[in-house]
């Protein structure tokens, strides 16, 4: 088990690597819509959107333009909320699953646990590094 674990987490290091340095490599293809980033945060200023979309004139853009900034900490907020709630969830979850295990499952589960939380690190700090311009 712990050998098929730095395996996995070899490989994974591996991967990161290698996309790190084709990123690097091409700074262009940091900006290309078809990448794995998160969708959301490709759609740019939405009253740009719509005015391309529905040829709204300025008026309407200078109304619109307020409805969506005072949405946009409501949004934050409750995306905020919502994963603080999957997160407890989730700890929940864990622990109720861990007092049915033995202690040498016990021991391996919290090894796993490890190591997902380290590949979430090691993600994190890629992403930090592949953002950091």
């Amino acid at each position: 088990m712990k050998s098929r674990l730095i395996t996995l987490s070899a490989a994974c290091v591996t991967l990161f690597a290698t996309v790190a340095i084709g990123l690097a490599q091409d700074p262009a293809a940091k900006n290309d819509d078809r990448g794995p980033r998160r969708w959301h945060h490709k759609r740019g200023n939405p009253v740009e959107h719509l005015t391309k979309a529905l040829d709204l004139t300025p008026e309407q853009q200078s109304k619109i333009q307020p409805i969506f900034d005072q949405a946009k900490p409501q949004i934050q907020a409750a995306r905020q909320e919502s994963r603080q709630k999957v997160q407890a969830i989730r700890e929940n979850t864990m622990t109720q699953v861990r007092t049915v295990l033995t202690p040498a499952q016990q021991k391996k589960f919290d090894a796993m646990k490890q190591a997902r939380e380290d590949m979430r690190k090691a993600r994190q700090e890629m992403h930090d590094a592949l953002t950091k311009e």
